[in-house]
């Protein structure tokens, strides 16, 4: 596994635990090796908290991620947020991309980062003795300026921050299939109250 150190660092209240290299280590564990997909998930989570500012506990009460693929990437991001799905402050909406979208729940600032289009033919200028452009990748990314790695965006979001997070212990009956729904995420069609599924909004149909 290649970790180099980076010129990269946020101020934060992170313990020192949390450094580039100590979190590349921790997101190569869940893979058989560190790739570059990962690289990216992590510097792009050191630098969207940093961009909120948000550090120590306020990662736990105020950060939300939305990543746009799974996969490594996605695992990167949880490692260095500490943002999961079990804790429903990361979620995934697969579009296939390597970007994500890091929210301030409280103040609902909204900031989605991506890498640049050319950070592949960069990556080669930081890792000029690296003999495939796999391997330029993984030790360029780790190198690289954030301000050459990855492109900002400030968003709004389509859905409030209330619609996403919902009402602790909400939960309503399928008037079709009697499932539990949770979070309201019901539909409401023809004063019916259903599932996603029943009301034709599934990923799946019957066998």
């Amino acid at each position: 596994m290649t970790v180099l150190q980076s010129d990269f660092s946020i101020k934060n209240d992170l313990t020192d635990e949390a450094n580039l290299s100590t979190l590349l280590a921790r997101s190569a564990v869940r893979h058989t090796k560190l790739c570059p997909r990962q690289v990216l998930g992590v510097r792009m989570g050191l630098y969207g908290l940093a961009l909120l500012n948000l550090s120590g506990s306020d990662l736990e009460r105020h950060l939300m991620v939305i990543v746009e693929t799974d996969g490594c990437f996605a695992d990167a991001v949880e490692v260095a947020t500490g943002c999961t799905i079990g804790h429903r402050t990361l979620r995934i909406v697969d579009f296939g991309k390597v970007a994500a979208t890091f929210v301030n729940t409280d103040t609902h600032q909204a900031l989605r980062l991506a890498p640049k289009p050319d950070v592949r033919t960069r990556a080669w200028a930081y890792a000029w003795h690296s003999n495939t452009r796999y391997q330029a990748q993984l030790e360029g990314y780790q190198v690289m300026p954030v301000s050459e790695l990855l492109a900002v965006q400030p968003i709004c979001l389509k859905s409030s921050m209330n619609e996403i997070i919902s009402v602790a212990g909400r939960r309503v009956i399928c008037e079709t299939c009697k499932e539990e729904i949770m979070n309201e995420r019901e539909i409401h069609i023809n004063e019916q109250v259903l599932c996603q599924t029943c009301g034709g909004k599934g990923y799946y149909d019957l066998a």
